[in-house]
């Protein structure tokens, strides 16, 4: 679950404060501590109402989406067997629980943009860093966003992968998702066949 969060850092950020329910979408990192599921760490501009809903601490769901792809029942060798056979939709997500509060703290903040920047900056041959910024443009920014912080208290994730299949039509999903050249559906074909040798 922590490899997913951290493969994909853009996260639904679901509060239900007293206005009603509320979804943001923003990246966040994930710092390995406390055990056991870590906290989530990441800003948000002042302007946003999500500042002020956390004031004490307000219960959040953040959730985090994998891969996903649709499968179409053509692909399964039963369907020429028995014909009993449906499309459906394969993914991996995590739905990460806690309580949301805000860290306005010009140092924390700082080593929080550089944690993200740093994480995300990784794949590139030339990494873009915070300090490449000039400064005065780097602390005119902070002071127009604050820190959000939220301590996992409840870790959960589904990956529907078509573990459910016989080993023949896995062999055709993963076959009809790779021929399909997206990226995605080559992600999902990935997990497909690591859960197919997960079972063996």
């Amino acid at each position: 679950m922590h490899e997913l969060v951290r493969a994909s850092p853009l996260a639904t950020l679901v509060t239900h404060p007293s206005s009603g329910l509320n979804a943001n979408h923003i990246p966040l990192h994930l710092s390995e501590s406390p055990a056991p599921y870590g906290t989530l760490q990441g800003h948000i501009a002042r302007a946003n109402p999500l500042f002020g809903e956390m004031a004490g601490g307000i219960e959040a769901l953040a959730i985090f989406h994998g891969p996903q792809a649709y499968i179409t029942p053509s692909w399964y060798a039963t369907k020429s067997e028995t014909g009993r056979v449906v499309p459906t939709w394969n993914y991996a997500v995590v739905h990460a629980y806690g309580v949301l509060r805000a860290v306005d703290n010009p140092a924390w903040l700082r080593e929080q943009l550089n944690a993200l920047t740093h994480h995300n900056e990784a794949s590139f041959p030339e990494p873009w860093s915070v300090s490449d910024a000039p400064p005065d443009h780097t602390e005119r920014i902070m002071t127009a966003i604050v820190g959000i912080e939220m301590v996992i208290a409840k870790l959960l994730g589904k990956w529907k992968i078509s573990q459910n299949q016989p080993a023949r039509n896995q062999t055709r999903v993963i076959a009809g998702l790779r021929a399909r050249g997206v990226p995605e559906s080559e992600a999902m074909a990935d997990l497909v066949e690591a859960g197919t040798k997960t079972a063996d």
